[in-house]
């Protein structure tokens, strides 16, 4: 019988490219000395020699199924209808991203063997050690906030604390694909519908990328504690924000190199002034 922690980091691997911001997800997690387990789960799309450099950093690797979903359940959360009947206007989603393969992060709470998960997206970083999160109740999560401070009432899926649970993964698959089931944000929507009262985290535990140029005044490197890259990827060759958002670019890669990290503490912050 393997023993675990108590407590692991979660993310979810739906296609090569996120298996890119796994890996620098991962050494970013290592960096801060955390003991929890890293755990990635994956679905049968990314291959054993794309997932090799994870397990060489000590990941556990998960597979994931994706869900048993109706057929049409499926065709209202294919890419081309849902971004029709709910498009992303304020930025841009590769096209790599495929929404339905989204609520595969529900079987996290198959995780039973653990006591607490936290939940990170492929496309995040954790700039320093978050263990704090495990002692957050679920459901745990940061506002949706990089427009306007009048979103701090809509959570982030990015990053979320679980208490993994049979009964609640049961549950979740109950209300999922209800007749006409409709969740425009994918497992965003739906997670924010199973747990209506759910509890906020600061928005220094999931900051999303476009607040470095929408709303500068909040961005603060020694408070930051993750980084979520939202709507347009760092690895992505032809970035259409590449220019605003270049310092944050270049620090993804830095952790994706493995190269030496730089002080977090000492970096420069945005220009109060805004730029768009």
């Amino acid at each position: 019988m393997v023993l675990h922690p108590p407590h692991a980091y979660a993310s979810l691997v739906t296609n090569p490219d996120y298996a890119m911001g796994a890996l620098a997800l991962v050494r970013s997690l290592r960096l801060t000395g955390t003991k929890a387990d890293l755990v990635v789960l994956h679905t049968g799309a990314v291959d054993t020699a794309t997932l090799a450099p994870l397990a060489a950093l000590g990941a556990r690797l998960v597979p994931a199924d994706l869900l048993p979903t109706s057929d049409a359940f499926n065709d209202r959360h294919a890419r081309q209808n849902i971004h029709a009947q709910n498009p992303f206007t304020k930025g841009r989603k590769p096209g790599f991203h495929t929404p339905l393969d989204n609520f595969a992060k529900l079987r996290l709470w198959q995780l039973t063997n653990y006591e607490r998960v936290v939940f990170l997206d492929a496309d995040t970083l954790v700039l320093r050690n978050i263990d704090v999160l495990f002692s957050y109740p679920e459901f745990s999560a940061a506002p949706n906030v990089y427009e306007t401070l009048a979103d701090f009432h809509r959570l982030n899926s990015g990053v979320f604390v679980a208490k993994p649970s049979a009964a609640t993964f049961d549950a979740m698959l109950a209300n999922l694909d209800a007749p006409g089931a409709w969740w425009p944000r994918t497992d965003q929507s739906f997670l924010a519908a199973f747990f209506p009262r759910w509890n906020g985290l600061p928005v220094f535990f999931n900051m999303l990328q476009y607040v470095w140029f929408n709303l500068p005044e909040l961005w603060d490197w020694k408070s930051i504690s993750v980084i979520h890259y939202q709507y347009e990827k760092p690895w992505e060759t032809d970035h259409p924000k590449a220019d605003r958002l270049r310092p944050l670019i270049d620090l993804w890669h830095t952790y994706h190199s493995g190269a030496a990290v730089p002080d977090i503490d000492t970096l420069a912050n945005p220009s109060a002034a805004r730029t768009d």
